[in-house]
Parts: structure tokens; sequence; C-alpha cells
């Protein structure tokens, strides 16, 4: 059975929408299209 009390202890609210989108601008992160910019740039330098 679930001890409610104790689940209430080990809960953890979740970010707020502004901070979720602080989080996720805050890291440089590669998408697809970072990558295939790259693999044109390589093409056109051959």
């Amino acid at each position: 059975m679930i001890d409610f009390e104790e689940e209430l202890k080990k809960f953890q609210p979740s970010l707020e929408v502004e901070e979720v989108e602080e989080a996720i601008y805050s890291h440089d992160l590669t998408d697809m299209t970072d990558i295939l910019q790259e693999m044109f740039k390589e093409v056109r330098k051959k």
C-alpha cells in the first residue's frame, strides 16, 4: 500500500514554464539543423 506521508516527503515540484525555458536555452544543444548545416559545409568544401 502507498504511504502518502512518505511520498509527500519525497515530492519535488516540477519546474514552471519560465524556469524550463531558461534551463533549455541556457544549454548549447546541437540539434538536427546544426548537424545538417555542418554536413553541407563539409560537402561544399570538397
